[in-house]
């Protein structure tokens, strides 16, 4: 049975926001599902950032991750290795993987290339779920998480903006877009 994989991360940022290029990823999180969206294996890890190793308030407030949770963290190139062991024992049955919008893709590309990571996820093809739910839904633009959980008559279950938490979310609308 084809298993989809459903990946969100969390990552540095300040009030306003900062660009791609300025954030790194704090939390891991990947749920990997039928196409019925039940989970049939999850990843989670918290990462250690090394340019801005020190979390804003606001980022700490908007994650509920705390400054002790990533001062005990791994870097990012270790706990990418843990992950892609992880994923290379369901890589058989992986059709492709899925994000809620493009920022997760864009944020893993561009700490492969900075960090000259390996990635089993550039073999499958990835999804941009916000898009791909706004057109099945004939939306005028893509909604946020929780208003297309909503909308799905839904409601988000546990911590928002939790990496493991937005993914199993994310996961639950990938059987209303998946044909």
């Amino acid at each position: 049975m084809p298993h989809w994989l459903v990946i969100d991360l969390e990552a540095t940022t300040d009030e306003g926001g900062w660009p791609v290029s300025e954030m790194e990823i704090i939390e891991i999180g990947a749920t990997l599902v039928n196409r019925q969206g039940r989970e049939q294996d999850h990843f989670q890890r918290f990462v250690r950032p090394l340019r801005r190793p020190r979390l804003t308030p606001f980022c700490r407030e908007l994650t509920h991750i705390t400054q002790a949770n990533i001062d005990s963290a791994a870097p990012l190139s270790e706990v990418w290795t843990l992950f892609e062991r992880w994923l290379g024992q369901h890589r058989p049955r992986l059709e492709g993987w899925a994000s809620w919008g493009d920022y997760d893709r864009k944020q893993l590309q561009l700490e492969w290339h900075n960090q000259q990571l390996h990635s089993l996820l550039n073999e499958v093809p990835h999804m941009n779920l916000k898009q791909r739910f706004a057109k099945a839904r004939r939306l005028e633009r893509p909604l946020g998480l929780n208003a297309a959980l909503q909308l799905a008559g839904m409601q988000f279950n546990g911590q928002q903006h939790r990496a493991l938490e937005d993914a199993r979310n994310t996961a639950r609308l990938l059987p209303l877009i998946l044909p």
